[in-house]
């Protein structure tokens, strides 16, 4: 039976012809600088990101508490959705790496408004903590994939201008906001100060995210990269692929979304699976069953080769990638199906 595994984007494997390019790489030292793979992967990110430079790192996790400790001091507070990732899944990282505590904005599947902000931005008061990054997630993770609205971040960036607030995007599934709705990466981070993004989910390559902003700020950001343990040596092999990623795979990003709402629709159309088919904008499908907790029907789908990820206990998570085809979408629909039939019986 073939294992057709949905529980992340992060599962890709390099196709053959990014293996060569990894293969290829000219290397270099990347922490004295003068690794040209790394160099050329940088550059291109900071161009196509409309950024002065870019700084090329192991992980998005290690990006985004970089740029949270690039924006703040010890004491301070940052206000982010209440499930970004940067609070959610990032190992208490603001805390322990940068000294500084998070404000909830409660949003909606991942999103808030200007007036969500301003709600919880605090008073100039010794009592109280002084907010000094807001950041957002585009698209958003726990939100299943939704995607942050341009003129929404606009609006946010203004009330950031008029109090002196750095703003952050953690972009990590950026190319798949790009890719759904033309926006171009650039014109998505023209509202940031820093922007991260990755290149080993949806893009496939097997390592690496980049964040990007002014020269300035990435010279402090090397610094902390290295603070925090990122400074790599021959790193252009990581480069390479990630470079390659960007060239060739943003394109088919497409096929993600389309196989992830084909996903939704026939999960939707099975009684006791609860989909909610217009929350489906980019490559992330949560669901939940009725009949049966969420534990069981992923221990269930397991047996029968279908890999989802736990989300809750009443939910799971299924991400579509370069790694599934439009037909294991019917197939997955097929198992769900064979999964509930055998609980009835």
């Amino acid at each position: 039976m073939s294992v057709i595994d949905l529980r992340s984007d992060t599962i890709t494997q390099p196709t053959p012809e990014m293996r060569q390019a990894i293969a290829n790489a000219v290397v270099g030292d990347d922490v004295l600088g003068d690794d040209p793979t790394v160099t050329q992967l940088e550059e291109y990110v900071a161009d196509l990101l409309g950024k002065e430079a870019a700084v090329f790192m192991p992980s998005g996790t290690m990006t985004n508490q970089v740029a949270v400790r690039l924006h703040t001091q010890p004491g301070d507070e940052i206000a982010l959705e209440s499930e970004a990732h940067i609070y959610y899944y990032e190992g208490g990282g603001p805390a322990a790496l940068s000294g500084v505590s998070c404000r909830h904005i409660a949003g909606q599947r991942g999103r808030f408004s200007r007036s969500d902000l301003e709600q919880v931005l605090r008073s100039h008061n010794p009592h109280y903590p002084p907010t000094r990054l807001v950041c957002v997630e585009n698209t958003h993770n726990r939100g299943g994939g939704s995607i942050f609205p341009l003129e929404t971040m606009r609006d946010i960036a203004e009330v950031c201008r008029e109090r002196s607030l750095k703003f952050h995007m953690d972009g990590a599934r950026l190319w798949n906001a790009c890719e759904a709705t033309g926006i171009s990466p650039a014109e998505y981070s023209q509202p940031f100060d820093t922007v991260s993004v990755c290149f080993s989910k949806g893009l496939g390559a097997p390592v690496g995210s980049a964040l990007a902003g002014s020269q300035d700020d990435m010279a402090k950001a090397r610094r902390f990269r290295k603070l925090f343990g990122g400074g790599m040596r021959q790193s252009g092999l990581l480069a390479a692929g990630a470079l390659y990623a960007l060239q060739h795979h943003r394109e088919r990003l497409q096929d993600d979304r389309e196989h992830a709402q084909l996903l939704a629709r026939e999960l939707a159309a099975i009684d006791s699976i609860e989909v909610d088919v217009s929350a489906v904008q980019t490559n992330i499908v949560n669901l939940r069953s009725t009949r049966m907790p969420a534990r069981d029907l992923a221990q269930a789908l397991e047996h029968r080769g279908v890999r989802l990820l736990l989300r809750d206990a009443t939910s799971l998570r299924a991400v579509t990638s370069l790694m599934v085809t439009r037909d294991d979408m019917l197939t997955v629909r097929d198992r769900v199906t064979d999964c509930l039939q055998v609980l009835a019986v």
